[in-house]
């Protein structure tokens, strides 16, 4: 079975990988497969997690690969925490990509905050539309990390070292 952890960026999706490196019987990768196209860019290995925030652009595409059989994280963290990590961003990654690619002709006086408020609200919208028909899957906030890392843990019926995992959530990666 393949894991895919689904969320905006700025959410903890370096951290949850990060844990789960402690699980023996899946692979697991951050962003693995982003400067891929056609079928490459979504040929994970099986018993595979990975996490990327590019993903939510390939729901589509994801649907038809995988469909029902992965199992699906919906990873969040608190908006306005990470309204605030986007903002440090704003000239690259996916900001920048949003602001002047999918919000064309983007009032450049736009306030930042509502920028990234409205990114974070499209792409949460696409991942819940996605998974409103999927079986396998769960809700994971950044906020209750350890509690909901050892239900992830349960359902996916990991192996390996689950406290060596609880332990990277104390530990603040990828931060702007």
């Amino acid at each position: 079975m393949n894991i895919f952890i689904l969320n905006t960026g700025r959410c903890g999706s370096t951290t949850f990988i990060k844990a789960c490196k402690h699980i023996s019987n899946y692979s697991s990768a951050h962003e693995s497969l982003t400067a891929h196209t056609g079928i490459k860019r979504l040929a994970y290995p099986e018993q595979h997690i990975e996490a990327d925030n590019r993903l939510c652009w390939f729901l589509g595409r994801l649907d038809k690969e995988y469909g029902n059989s992965a199992f699906y994280v919906h990873l969040s963290r608190n908006k306005l925490q990470t309204i605030k990590s986007f903002t440090k961003r704003e000239n690259f990654g996916i900001m920048k990509a949003y602001k002047e690619a999918i919000l064309l002709h983007c009032d450049t006086n736009q306030n930042t905050e509502n920028i990234a408020a409205d990114y974070i609200e499209t792409i949460d919208s696409n991942i819940e539309l996605f998974l409103k028909d999927k079986t396998n899957k769960m809700n994971f906030s950044l906020e209750n990390a350890q509690q909901h890392f050892e239900k992830f843990w349960n359902k996916i019926s990991a192996k390996g070292d689950l406290n060596a995992a609880l332990e990277e959530f104390k530990i603040n990666y990828n931060a702007s």
